[in-house]
């Protein structure tokens, strides 16, 4: 693997993880009122249209981090939902 790649897949897991706290906080506290549904809307939009141009170009780091974040948005937004 060279440093290029290195740095793709360690970008990828950094942005990845960072949503990994909300994810448990939301989870333990039960609520999740001070997180916006424009924010978790866009954001997910945005992640959407990454995984699909990470697709597109082929490039592994980029569908990883994308497609995992998604997953975890979409954790956050059903608790939104259910734990307003």
């Amino acid at each position: 693997m060279d440093l290029f790649h290195a740095t793709g897949y360690i970008a990828a897991f950094c942005s990845t993880v960072a949503f990994l706290p909300q994810v448990w906080q939301t989870y333990k506290t039960r609520h999740a009122h001070d997180i916006s549904y424009g924010m978790l809307l866009l954001l997910m939009t945005g992640m959407t249209l990454w995984l699909i141009y990470g697709v597109v170009i082929g490039e592994l780091p980029v569908i990883l981090a994308n497609g995992i974040t998604l997953i975890l948005l979409a954790t956050i937004t059903v608790m939104k939902i259910r734990y307003p």
